[in-house]
């Protein structure tokens, strides 16, 4: 029923090798002379300047084409917080992250149905079936299992049929508290303010307590 492959579960090692390179890339460029601090003031200036308008509207479109998410959440809050409010910001959020859901469903469901079940497979993971009995399990159980895209996973369930209100009522609050989590961290990091990067790095880590507890719960309900 979930999505579990070879792939899948190779997944998680493709990313940590990612970030392995990534940090060994930037510790190059910081022996070197490069300065960090005037890069991220430098990437903050150009998201400022471009507006909350393009930016939240970015964060609508382009993770349902899969960018990631985590690229838009963690500087939101010290880019706009100042003009919007840090709650403001989160409210924003949370409405891009609505369109991006349903724009998901949208493209998946219908418009690029064939490719997205071709690529799917061929890269290991399979539809589940939907019954109106376990749609509800099979949501939360392929939103709740680590390692897979959020954005695959909405292809997923889009693809296996679950009805879209429930799609976009567990895919939105599956990904709510990860998206303050991080709002709320890359505020107190780039800030400088470990209290409130602090904050944000609980809510991230009640947010994987919770995963994994429903997905046992889940798991034993289903088996």
């Amino acid at each position: 029923m979930t999505p579990e492959a070879p792939a899948a579960k190779k997944l998680p090692w493709v990313k940590l090798a990612v970030v392995a390179v990534a940090l060994v890339v930037v510790a190059v460029l910081v022996l070197r002379g490069m300065n960090l601090r005037q890069m991220v003031d430098q990437g903050m200036a150009l998201i400022r300047g471009a507006g909350p308008w393009v930016f939240f509207s970015a964060m609508a479109l382009l993770p349902a084409i899969g960018a990631p998410l985590l690229a838009f959440t963690i500087p939101a809050g010290e880019a706009f917080a100042a003009q919007m409010t840090l709650g403001g910001v989160i409210a924003a959020t949370l409405v891009a992250v609505a369109v991006n859901l349903a724009l998901t469903y949208v493209v998946a469901h219908w418009a690029l149905r064939p490719l997205l079940t071709g690529l799917l497979k061929r890269y290991g993971y399979s539809v589940p079936r939907v019954t109106a009995d376990n749609a509800l399990a099979v949501a939360l159980l392929v939103r709740l299992t680590p390692g897979t895209p959020f954005f695959l996973q909405g292809c997923i369930l889009a693809l296996a049929g679950v009805p879209f209100r429930m799609f976009m009522l567990v895919s939105w609050l599956c990904v709510l508290p990860w998206c303050i989590g991080a709002i709320v961290l890359g505020r107190g990091v780039l800030t400088g303010n470990f209290k409130v990067a602090a904050v944000g790095l609980g809510v991230i880590v009640a947010a994987v307590a919770a995963v994994h507890l429903l997905r046992q719960k889940y798991m034993k309900r289903e088996s």
